[in-house]
């Protein structure tokens, strides 16, 4: 499998309570770039996309106006994005992206996940340098040297090209992403992508057995579970 099927598995699962953080974690994100960048999503690029992937998510619709509402009315909230790095089992790693409003609350969740499992929190930069930050779209009815025709007639600077089952995935620098998505779409009108992401992508995987396998899971399974953790991005193949 791809990376970016990796960072699938690592997203929360669809139960009610994992749903539950799910909308929270949008609410915020989306209160947050609505409030950098302006309430109109034609004009707030960031925005429109977050809410593009929410609606995919089935983020319901209260949830996405009512924090877009909050800007227009002026609330007082503040989200910061953290990231921290751990490593884990057999040679894992891990990039921890959390979305708060209170640093130190979320620290202390994470060092407390670390002392119940096997992960070892990292220095900033011993994990992200193993890691690249791109684009990935993925798309589905259309070959790769369809694809990869519409992007180069677009002068699209393309970072890799992956076939997983009969989905293409395309990637590209963050910088790219407008460009890349823009051309898809004129090239194939009404076209509707399978993944539309912003991440950290390891470089390297690594594959686990028996014990350490087991370990990780607990690691990601605990992770899941601290409602200011927004994304884990990690090299191992599940």
């Amino acid at each position: 499998m791809g990376r970016a099927h990796e960072v699938r598995a690592a997203s929360m699962a669809k139960t009610a309570a994992a749903k539950s953080k799910l909308y929270s974690i949008y609410a915020k994100e989306i209160y947050q770039v609505a409030k950098n960048g302006g309430t109109n999503p034609e004009g707030n690029p960031a925005l429109k996309r977050v809410i593009e992937k929410a609606k995919k998510e089935q983020v319901p619709a209260d949830v996405i106006n009512r924090s877009i509402d909050k800007v227009n009315k002026g609330a007082g909230e503040d989200y910061t994005v953290c990231e921290y790095e751990a490593f884990g089992p057999g040679g894992s790693n891990m990039i921890i992206k959390c979305l708060t409003d209170n640093v130190n609350r979320t620290v202390a969740s994470i060092k407390t996940v670390a002392n119940k499992s096997a992960a070892k929190i990292a220095g900033q930069g011993s994990v992200s340098y193993m890691y690249e930050n791109l684009c990935v779209l993925g798309l589905k009815g259309h070959t790769e040297d369809e694809v990869m025709e519409a992007l180069f007639s677009a002068d699209v600077n393309v970072n890799d090209i992956e076939v997983e089952d009969d989905t293409i995935l395309v990637y590209a620098e963050p910088g790219d992403y407008t460009k890349m998505k823009n051309a898809l779409e004129s090239a194939f009108p009404g076209v509707e992508f399978t993944l539309d992401e912003i991440g950290k992508y390891a470089k390297d995987m690594v594959t686990l057995t028996g014990e350490d396998l087991e370990a990780f899971k607990k690691i990601l399974n605990l992770l899941d579970e601290v409602d200011d953790v927004s994304n884990v991005y990690h090299n191992v193949n599940l």
